[in-house]
C-alpha cells in the first residue's frame, strides 16, 4: 500500500464510504415509499385530512366545490401528484377533479403547478445524486475488499452516527423547526417561485395538510433508512472482517509430505 493510498484510507476513504452509503439507502427508502404513495391513506386518517378539506375547501379563492369530492378521489389525486413528481413533473397541469355537475376542472392553479415542478426537479437531482453515491459506495466496498481494509468498529460507527444525529437535532431545536423548514425552502427553490400557500389559496396544501404530512412522511422515510442502514452496515462489516481474516495463499511455501 503506497503512501498516497494510505493517507486516502486514513482521512477520506471511510467518510466517503459512509456518506455515499447514507445517500444510497436514503434514495432506496424514498423510492420504496413513493411506490405506495408514502402511505397517504394512513396519513389521511391520522391527520384527519377529510375534516381539513371540509373546513377549508369551501373558502378556496381559486377553486370551487372540492368539498363535494370523496376520500377515494383524494387518494387518487395524491397518487397522481406523486406519480408526476416522480416522472419529471409530467402531467401536473392535467390533474383534475370532478365537480358535482360531472365536469372535470384543473386541481391546481399555475403557482401550485410551478412549485410542484420545482419539487420534481429537486427529486430528479436527488435520484442522480443517489445513483452516483450508490456506484461510489459499491466501488469503495470493492476497494476495501480487494485491499483487505478492516471495517471500523461498529461501536465507533454507531457512536459517530448517534453524535451526528444529536448535533443535527440540537441545531434544529435551537434554531426552531419552523425556521429551518422555511430557510430550507428559500435555498432549494428558485427565487421568485411561490412555495408557501395558505389553505384558502391551495387545494394542494389542503389535500396534504402541509406541513403536518411532511412530519409523518419523514418518520416513514427515516424508519426504512435505519433498517437499510443497519442491515447493510452489518453485512459490509461481516464481509470485510471475514475477508481480512482469510489466510493469504503463498505459492512459494510448498506443503511438506510425510515420507
Amino acid at each position: 500500500m503506497n503512501t498516497l493510498f494510505r493517507y486516502f484510507v486514513r482521512y477520506l476513504f471511510w467518510p466517503l464510504f459512509f456518506i455515499s452509503h447514507l445517500l444510497t439507502v436514503s434514495l432506496l427508502s424514498w423510492h420504496l415509499w413513493a411506490q405506495v404513495n408514502f402511505a397517504y391513506q394512513l396519513d389521511y386518517k391520522l391527520l384527519d385530512i377529510e375534516a381539513q378539506i371540509q373546513e377549508f375547501a369551501p373558502h378556496n379563492r381559486y377553486k370551487q366545490e372540492f368539498e363535494y369530492t370523496t376520500p377515494e378521489e383524494h387518494w387518487e389525486l395524491f397518487a397522481q401528484i406523486v406519480n408526476s413528481i416522480q416522472n419529471h413533473g409530467k402531467g401536473l397541469a392535467e390533474i383534475t377533479y370532478k365537480l358535482p355537475n360531472g365536469t372535470n376542472t384543473p386541481f391546481m392553479h399555475r403557482a401550485e403547478v410551478i412549485h410542484l415542478q420545482d419539487v420534481a426537479n429537486l427529486i430528479d437531482t436527488f435520484y442522480t445524486t443517489g445513483i452516483i453515491a450508490g456506484v461510489l459506495w459499491i466501488f469503495l466496498l470493492i476497494i476495501a475488499y480487494r485491499n483487505k481494509l478492516l471495517f471500523p468498529s461498529l461501536k465507533k460507527v454507531l457512536l459517530g452516527c448517534c453524535a451526528a444525529i444529536v448535533v443535527i437535532s440540537i441545531t434544529i431545536i435551537s434554531l426552531g423547526a419552523k425556521n429551518v423548514f422555511y430557510w430550507f425552502h428559500t435555498k432549494i427553490f428558485p427565487e421568485g417561485h411561490q412555495w408557501f400557500f395558505y389553505y384558502e389559496d391551495s387545494l394542494m396544501t389542503t389535500l396534504m395538510k402541509a406541513p403536518d404530512i411532511f412530519g409523518l412522511i419523514a418518520l416513514l422515510l427515516v424508519s426504512v433508512v435505519i433498517v437499510f442502514w443497519i442491515g447493510s452496515i452489518w453485512a459490509s462489516n461481516k464481509l470485510l472482517v471475514k475477508h481480512y481474516q482469510k489466510p493469504v495463499y503463498n505459492p512459494s511455501k510448498k506443503s511438506k509430505r510425510k515420507k
